[in-house]
C-alpha cells in the first residue's frame, strides 16, 4: 500500500474518526485538483485496509433514520501511518502531488529529527538537475527554450522550486 489515497485515508483517520462521506470530502479537498476521489475508488481501499486490520468500521445512528458507518484507525493503522511518514516510499518524495499529501500529515510524526530527515530527502531530490524538457540527456532551462508556453512551464516551476527550497532550508534549521 503505497498510494496517495492510502496515506490520505490513514492521515485523516489518524486525526479523528470519520464517516465515509466526510473522509471522501476531506480527501477531495486535499487532492481534488489531482484526481477526484470516487466512491468506486475510496470504498474498495477502505475495505482493503479494513481487511488488513488498519481500520475498523462501526455503525452509528445518523441524523436521519439510516445508520452511518464511522471509520477509525486501529493501533496497527496508527503504527502503519507513522511508519509511512517516517520512511516514505520514494514517489512521496519525488512526486509533487504525493509530496503534498505527505506534507499535510508530517506534523503527526512525533520526532522532529525524523521530520527533518524526510525534508532533507526532498531537499536532496530538488538539488538534482531536472527539467520537464530535455535535449537528449541534458535538462533544458528557461533560457534554452523558445516556445513561450514551455518557457511559462519552466518559469513557474523555477519560482515554485525556489520558494520550496527556501522553505525546506528554513524548516530543517528550525527542526534541528
Amino acid at each position: 500500500m503505497s498510494s496517495l489515497l492510502d496515506l490520505a485515508v490513514l492521515g485523516f483517520l489518524h486525526e479523528e474518526p470519520l464517516h465515509g462521506y466526510e473522509l471522501r470530502t476531506r480527501i477531495a479537498r486535499l487532492t481534488g485538483h489531482v484526481k477526484a476521489i470516487s466512491h468506486g475508488t475510496l470504498y474498495p481501499a477502505i475495505k482493503r485496509m479494513e481487511g488488513a486490520g488498519l481500520l475498523v468500521r462501526e455503525a452509528q445512528q445518523g441524523a436521519a433514520a439510516a445508520p452511518r458507518h464511522v471509520l477509525s484507525l486501529t493501533d496497527a493503522g496508527r503504527r502503519e501511518f507513522l511508519e509511512r511518514l517516517r520512511r516514505p516510499a520514494e514517489p512521496f518524495v519525488t512526486d509533487e502531488n504525493r509530496w503534498f499529501v505527505l506534507l499535510a500529515f508530517l506534523r503527526h510524526l512525533p520526532d522532529r529529527h525524523a521530520q527533518a530527515e524526510v525534508l532533507r530527502r526532498r531537499l536532496a531530490f530538488l538539488g538534482e538537475p531536472s527539467s520537464f524538457f530535455y535535449d537528449g540527456d541534458r535538462p533544458l532551462s528557461v533560457d534554452d527554450v523558445d516556445d513561450p508556453f514551455r518557457r511559462g512551464v519552466l518559469t513557474i516551476a523555477r519560482a515554485t522550486s525556489k520558494a520550496e527550497l527556501a522553505w525546506l532550508e528554513e524548516t530543517i534549521a528550525e527542526l534541528g
